[in-house]
């Protein structure tokens, strides 16, 4: 299979994207998308699927750390669910567990402090969203 899946970090304030490719099971960052209260700008969102026009749009799963869900559980879950409501595409989701502590890693490894913008560390979130995503799906 070659699918491309495009994956989002979602967040309060700031929405992680990025694109994968899932005969490489890989994925690389895109902008991070601003958001008011969880609310991006769809037009932004829309664009995104027409430039890339994915087969598959994966969203991270904020989970606590013994599995259960929490407000931002549900609130991706929305997120999702809105995609897919407005523009048709097929949707999953990811647990995301500790992507955002693996990205501040990822990141400081190959720039320092100064690599650790909110919006950076949101799109290698995602990268990590989707690559998770494919080792899943191929387990």
């Amino acid at each position: 299979m070659s699918r491309t899946v495009l994956g989002f970090d979602f967040g309060t304030k700031s929405i992680g994207v990025a694109i994968g490719q899932e005969i490489t099971g890989s994925a690389q960052p895109l902008k991070a998308l601003k958001a008011t209260d969880g609310v991006p700008e769809w037009s932004q969102i829309e664009s995104l699927l027409k430039e890339w026009q994915p087969d598959l749009v994966v969203v991270g799963l904020p989970l606590n750390m013994d599995g259960t869900e929490q407000e931002m559980t549900q609130r991706a879950r929305k997120f999702a669910n809105r995609i897919h409501g407005r523009f048709g595409v097929a949707i999953a989701t990811q647990d995301e567990r500790l992507t955002t502590t693996d990205a501040r890693a990822r990141l400081f490894e190959s720039g320092g402090y100064r690599a650790l913008s909110k919006g950076q560390v949101d799109s290698v979130s995602a990268v990590l969203i989707v690559e998770s995503y494919f080792e899943n799906f191929y387990q």
